[in-house]
């Protein structure tokens, strides 16, 4: 189960990437453009939402079912923090990712209560924008691309 579960979350991540990217990008270029918020936007939005929140859920069963959750009974929290692989797996990847899924959620729920088009394209484009970095800034790179 730990292997599918690992592959799916890894996969799917790609998704969540591309799409939060194309409305991040989106939200940054039609705020700096002065373009009016259309249906397009929203939808994009939406379904940048909806990705990072399957992606959490996904992420959530793969770190419960992880080999490497015993190691906080193993060896404690002092030894994980001490080792920057570990940390990273059991600690700073997940908190940073739910603080970004977070943030994605916030911008949207923010955005709805924009009367203006700008207002709600520039709430978007700070919040997404923030989460891609923190997104960017956890990702295993060397076992995700390796």
């Amino acid at each position: 189960m730990y292997g599918i579960v690992k592959t799916l979350h890894s996969y799917w991540a790609y998704l969540v990437l591309l799409v939060l990217i194309i409305a991040t990008v989106n939200a940054i270029i039609k705020t700096l453009g002065d373009k009016e918020y259309e249906a397009s936007d929203f939808r994009k939005g939406l379904f940048t939402l909806i990705v990072s929140h399957i992606q959490l859920l996904i992420g959530l069963v793969l770190y419960f079912v992880s080999p490497r959750l015993q190691l906080f009974s193993e060896i404690g929290m002092g030894e994980i923090m001490k080792d920057s692989v570990n940390r990273l797996y059991l600690v700073e990847h997940p908190l940073i990712n739910i603080i970004a899924v977070a943030l994605i959620t916030i911008g949207y729920s923010k955005h709805k209560k924009k009367l203006t088009s700008n207002g709600k394209l520039k709430t978007i484009a700070i919040f997404y924008s923030i989460a891609l970095v923190l997104f960017l800034s956890r990702i295993p790179w060397s076992t995700w691309l390796g």
